[in-house]
C-alpha cells in the first residue's frame, strides 16, 4: 500500500523545549520563525475545517484547496530561512504567481458578490463561520510574519506576507 507507516509517532527530541528548522538549524519553539510557520499551519487547519462546509460550491472549495497546498509551502519557505548559503537543494518559496493567482481568485468572488450594504457580523453558514476563523487565524498568521521579518538577520521572502495579506482578504470576500 502507499500508506507510511509510523510505528513510533513521538520522538522525545521535542521535550526540551527545542525543534530545529529544515536547514538542521536548532531553535526554542517559542522562536518568532516557529511562530510563524505554526500559525501558517493553523491557518491551513482552519480551511481543512471550512472545506467540510464546501463542497457544494466546487469553484470556492478548488480556490481553497490550491490555497491549503500553497500554505504548505509558505510553511516550508518559513522554515528555511535564506542565510545565502548553499543548502544542497531547492527551498519550496511562495512566488508573486500565487499572489497574483489569488488577486484574480478575489475579483472572480467578487463578481459574485452583490454589493454589500452593510457591514457582515461573522457567522451565518458553517462555511461563513469557519472562513471568519479562518481569516482571523491568517491575520495572526500575517502579523507573525511581519514580526518576524522586523528582527536582525531573520529573512522573510517577499511574497511571503503578500501571500498572507491576499488570502486573509479572499477569505473575508468568501466568508
Amino acid at each position: 500500500s502507499g500508506m507510511v507507516t509510523l510505528n513510533r509517532i513521538y520522538t522525545r527530541t521535542g521535550d526540551g523545549g527545542t525543534t530545529r528548522l529544515s536547514t538542521g538549524e536548532p531553535v526554542s519553539k517559542d522562536n518568532a520563525r516557529v511562530e510563524a510557520y505554526g500559525t501558517v499551519d493553523e491557518t491551513n487547519s482552519c480551511l481543512g475545517l471550512v472545506r467540510l462546509h464546501t463542497a457544494g460550491d466546487p469553484v470556492l472549495d478548488a480556490i481553497l484547496a490550491r490555497a491549503q497546498n500553497d500554505l504548505f509551502d509558505l510553511g516550508a519557505d518559513l522554515a528555511t530561512p535564506d542565510r545565502g548559503k548553499p543548502l544542497g537543494w531547492e527551498p519550496l518559496r511562495i512566488l508573486e504567481s500565487q499572489v497574483e493567482r489569488l488577486e484574480r481568485e478575489i475579483d472572480q468572488l467578487n463578481g459574485e458578490l452583490s454589493a454589500l450594504t452593510s457591514f457582515v457580523l461573522p457567522g451565518g453558514t458553517p462555511a461563513a463561520a469557519g472562513l471568519h476563523l479562518a481569516r482571523t487565524v491568517c491575520r495572526r498568521a500575517e502579523r507573525a510574519c511581519v514580526t518576524l521579518a522586523a528582527l536582525p538577520d531573520e529573512p522573510v521572502g517577499p511574497a511571503a506576507i503578500k501571500y498572507l495579506n491576499r488570502l486573509s482578504d479572499l477569505l473575508s470576500v468568501a466568508g
